[in-house]
């Protein structure tokens, strides 16, 4: 059967999703990445993400095959701001069997240094799809980055 990459950004599962684990037969509405989206790395090959708030009308159902936390290091973009930017070349996957209903996010720094945080901004998951990996619902662009 086909595989497909999903991407299950964290605010997505902590307002409205529910734990999964290898093994577990799921259910989501999956919007596809752009083109601009697929090319920038942000979703680590995946072509599609979970859209809890709208996205296809059907659900592309399948069984999960496995699960890597994304952790990725930020920083303030200039001494005192209050916006983070990702620090290139710091994302992580961590394997994990189950993938959480909360997502860690530490934060760090000095009284002189910039701010620094280390998020888990979601999961990438390995999805076996009995109909394929055709479109995963409409094309739109990727969920609005965070601050």
């Amino acid at each position: 059967m086909p595989m497909m990459k999903v991407f299950y950004e964290d605010w997505q599962m902590e307002c409205c999703g529910r734990p999964f684990s290898v093994g577990d037969e799921v259910g989501w509405r999956l919007a596809g990445l752009d083109e601009e989206h697929l090319d920038e790395g942000r979703y680590h090959g995946a072509r599609a993400w979970v859209e809890n708030h709208g996205g296809a009308e059907h659900e592309t159902t399948g069984r999960v095959r496995s699960i890597d936390l994304v952790h990725q290091e930020y920083a303030e973009e200039r001494l005192g701001s209050r916006t983070l930017e990702p620090v290139p070349g710091t994302v992580s996957l961590e394997r994990v069997d189950t993938c959480p209903k909360w997502f860690r996010h530490e934060e760090s720094g000095t009284k002189t240094g910039p701010r620094r945080a280390r998020r888990t901004d979601g999961a990438l998951v390995t999805l076996e799809v009995a109909d394929g990996p055709e479109d995963p619902g409409h094309r739109v662009a990727a969920p609005g980055d965070r601050s």
